[in-house]
């Protein structure tokens, strides 16, 4: 799949308008096909200055033209895959207008082409908005970096909802019902840009996350001991629709000085974790201040994960490190979760926010 890249990036989150330039399409960057089999060709750049445009071939400056967004979200040329880049926190995706089929416009193996950031567009995943089913307004289905399809993702159904608020030219307070792997999920869209999610129930019994683990409390797994390549950590396994594996470090500044890329894949593929797992690594800071780093199942480390940060919090309560009502520190950035005990559901607030539009033949 040859990726040829255009790109507009919005001057600000959320907006519906853009500068672009025009093509360049001197600007482009081979790889031999006996070691990657694509390329990327700029036909398009955009700068988040808004006076000037600069073309690579005669180096001239002229003013730039503004272009509205509606109208190209609405694009439709065949062959082409129209898409607009969003981040929550620093986990990035490519999001695709999948409304008119529920068959995914890629294949899991072009997902892992576009989301490569040496050779593609650059992404922890590709997520597709697909008609809903079930009376849902829509569907949401991903694809990790790695071409596996996960349940669902905190941090993609925000960038998931502004999408849909884009596409649907939607203003102010909204919400919407989504349908996921992991359920029903409602996002509502608060006055101040920011996404609130109903991330519903959390799963705790054990073979429900899956975890291999024996239940040491009723039919969960909370503070157990598991041995990682000789290493004992106490765990708690929670679901949120995915599964996740919960360790609190005990020493100071231990969260930072791990090496996620090391120890990461070992809990992951662990033999506990029928299918494969999240992890995070937490340290308490307060008993309503959390920090979490993340290893994500298929996608390795990442700046953010919503249904982590909400699994933290869910194990944060039941050690009693926490209460119900928590700030999240991510790398990437602060998550607000709560788990509310009169319904048992747990909610996340967090930002969704535009990186650039693009479209790539496929």
């Amino acid at each position: 799949m040859a990726i040829a890249a255009t790109i507009s990036l919005p001057l600000t989150s959320p907006t519906r308008q853009s500068l672009t330039l025009r093509s360049f399409t001197s600007l482009r960057f081979f790889s031999s096909s006996s070691v990657q089999p694509s390329f990327l060709g700029l036909r398009t750049v955009a700068l988040r200055n808004p006076n000037f445009r600069v073309s690579a071939t005669s180096m001239s400056i002229e003013a730039l033209e503004k272009e509205s967004q509606i109208s190209f979200l609405d694009r439709k040329e065949s062959g082409f895959l129209h898409f607009v880049k969003y981040h929550g926190l620093g986990n990035d995706f490519i999001l695709v207008d999948n409304r008119d089929s529920t068959k995914p416009k890629v294949t899991p193996e072009q997902a892992v082409k576009l989301c490569d950031r040496n050779f593609g567009i650059g992404a922890d995943g590709v997520i597709f908005a697909m008609p809903g089913i079930n009376g849902t307004d829509y569907t949401m289905r991903i694809f990790n970096s790695d071409g596996s399809e996960p349940e669902m993702c905190g941090n993609g159904v925000r960038c998931f909802a502004g999408f849909i608020a884009e596409l649907e030219n939607l203003h102010g307070k909204q919400s919407f019902t989504v349908h996921t792997g992991a359920g029903l999920i409602v996002p509502e869209i608060q006055d101040d840009g920011k996404v609130k999610v109903d991330m519903g129930e959390p799963i705790l019994k054990a073979l429900d996350v899956p975890t291999k683990l024996p239940p040491n409390k009723d039919q969960s797994v909370v503070k157990s001991e598991l041995n990682v390549d000789g290493i004992s950590w106490n765990v708690t396994c929670v679901s949120m629709g995915n599964p996740h594996c919960v360790t609190f470090g005990t020493k100071e500044g231990q969260v930072d000085e791990l090496n996620l890329a090391d120890i990461g894949p070992k809990f992951e593929h662990h033999a506990m974790f029928p299918a494969r797992t999240n992890t995070e690594f937490v340290q308490v800071i307060s008993r309503s201040h959390l920090k979490m780093r993340v290893w994500e199942r298929g996608a390795g480390a990442t700046l953010a994960c919503g249904t982590g940060a909400c699994a933290v919090v869910v194990a944060a309560v039941l050690e009693g490190h926490a209460g119900r009502s928590c700030t999240v520190d991510l790398p990437g950035g602060p998550l607000d979760i709560e788990w509310k005990e009169e319904d048992n559901h747990v909610y996340m607030t967090g930002p969704a926010e535009i990186v650039f539009y693009g479209s790539v033949p496929l």
